[in-house]
């Protein structure tokens, strides 16, 4: 008896997938926004090491900390907005308005400095919220809104100090109830071995590992580089884009009256003319740092890193005996550079999302 053997039908070949080839770590480091920063200030960081032997201290470096934590705090809020496409150039002068407000209100009316502070942050955050609804509304671009804002706050700050006291100098607050514990909160420092550390250095660390945590571990944040991206694509997909970037100018406001408290509180007393100029100075901190002018890409470290460059050069300079005028043209070449950089490093990323 003879049996038949049935062949077993062949297996169909399974098409071929495509390798997708795996980048190298080196790649994948140089298209973080931050990397450019981080390389800048190693070799600024070793350059003032070996130029001005005052800087090699424990104590300056702290020194520096504190210098870039007071650029640093508001340049983190300027950052993530340039993030989401738009800039405010009322960062500035609203750090003075913000201790004007509480310091004149309290000094006129005799009140608890906690009463003026929460005025003041009040006060901060509607300017923050006009700027952003004024911007959503109208669409005339954030650049000249805020530059609006920014001379409505410049001469309001001079006015109503010397229509109230006589000065352009606020009035000295340290024996009004509130002042040390308000102090203790905003300009407080403490020994550490041989340093000192000032609190906002602590703030400012802080405020940076919110905004690292929104940026990369929450919903807003991808609404954030979403709106600065491309705003159509974002909002034809569910993204409010209008909450997102008026709350983003709300959160610069905040971050500017928290530096203004701290000023206010560190030295007793403000001249209303303070504040002009230092808008450059976030942007810069949050360009350098690997943020992009045209939004969609950047983080908060990249910033912090920005605004430490900022502290260590504007104080190496002075440890190495140099004339302080050249901080400026440093500033400006440190600028073009980043930004030749950033778009460097942008056109990377690009070319490896689509491979």
């Amino acid at each position: 008896m003879s049996h038949s053997v049935r062949a077993a039908p062949p297996v169909p070949a399974s098409p071929e997938q495509p390798v997708r080839p795996r980048s190298s770590i080196g790649n994948r480091l140089l298209v973080r926004p931050e990397v450019g920063a981080l390389v800048a200030a190693l070799v600024i960081f070793v350059f003032f090491l070996a130029a001005a032997p005052a800087f090699r201290s424990a104590e300056s470096f702290f020194t520096v900390l504190y210098q870039a934590s007071t650029i640093g705090i508001v340049a983190v809020g300027v950052g993530l907005l340039m993030i989401g496409g738009e800039f405010d150039l009322s960062a500035g002068v609203i750090t003075t308005s913000a201790g004007l407000v509480s310091s004149m209100f309290c000094w006129w009316f005799g009140v608890n400095l906690w009463i003026g502070a929460l005025l003041s942050l009040i006060f901060c955050l509607f300017v923050g919220f006009v700027n952003g609804w004024l911007v959503m509304r109208t669409g005339i671009p954030s650049f000249l809104i805020t530059l609006g804002t920014f001379f409505v706050l410049q001469g309001a700050n001079l006015g109503v100090t010397k229509l109230v006291t006589g000065s352009v100098t606020s009035p000295d607050i340290s024996g009004i109830d509130g002042y040390d514990s308000l102090g203790a909160i905003f300009s407080s420092s403490f020994k550490a071995g041989p340093v000192t550390v000032w609190i906002t250095v602590i703030w400012w660390v802080l405020f940076v590992a919110v905004a690292t945590w929104i940026l990369t571990r929450a919903r807003v944040g991808n609404w954030v580089y979403a709106v600065g991206g491309a705003p159509d694509s974002a909002r034809a997909v569910g993204v409010p884009v209008v909450r997102t970037k008026i709350g983003l100018f709300m959160a610069v406001s905040f971050l500017g009256w928290f530096v203004g408290m701290h000023t206010l509180f560190r030295f007793n007393t403000l001249q209303a003319g303070n504040g002009v100029g230092n808008e450059f100075l976030y942007i810069i901190a949050a360009v350098v740092g690997g943020t992009l002018l045209t939004g969609g890409f950047g983080n908060a470290a990249g910033v912090a890193i920005g605004a430490f460059i900022f502290g260590m050069t504007n104080l190496g300079i002075v440890y190495a005996g140099w004339d302080p005028n050249w901080f400026k043209a440093f500033l400006g070449v440190m600028l073009l550079l980043a930004v030749l950089v950033n778009l460097y490093i942008k056109k990377m990323a690009t070319a490896r999302r689509t491979a």
